[in-house]
C-alpha cells in the first residue's frame, strides 16, 4: 500500500538556523523541505545546482547577487546554478520546497 506524507509534518521548532529535509533524490533532481527560524543562518549559497524555491508558508528576503528579493506565501523563483544568494530575513517556521536540478 502506498501512504502519502505531508510537507507539514514533523516541522520542527527552530530557535535560529534552518532545517533541510530531503525528501526525493532522483536522477539529477534533489527536492528538500526547508523550515527557517526568525534568525536565519547569515551563510551565502553560491551552488553548482540550479535551484528553484517556493515560499510554501510565511514571509522572507533574499539576496540574490546584489538585489533584494521580498517573498510571501505563494511566491516562487529561480536562481541559476553559481549565483551567490543568502537569506537575509524570515518569519518564523517559514517553510520552503526546493529543487535542485543537476547537471
Amino acid at each position: 500500500m502506498i501512504n502519502p506524507e505531508n510537507l507539514f509534518d514533523n516541522i520542527p521548532s527552530l530557535i535560529e538556523g534552518e532545517y533541510f529535509s530531503e525528501l526525493l533524490n532522483l536522477r539529477n533532481v534533489v527536492i528538500e523541505r526547508i523550515v527557517s527560524s526568525d534568525c536565519p543562518d547569515n551563510k551565502v549559497y553560491c551552488q553548482e545546482q540550479d535551484e528553484w524555491v517556493i515560499l510554501i508558508k510565511g514571509e522572507a528576503e533574499l539576496k540574490i547577487n546584489d538585489d533584494i528579493v521580498k517573498l510571501k506565501t505563494g511566491d516562487y523563483l529561480f536562481i541559476p546554478g553559481m549565483i551567490p544568494h543568502q537569506v537575509l530575513i524570515t518569519s518564523n517556521d517559514c517553510v520552503w520546497l526546493a529543487v535542485h536540478i543537476f547537471h
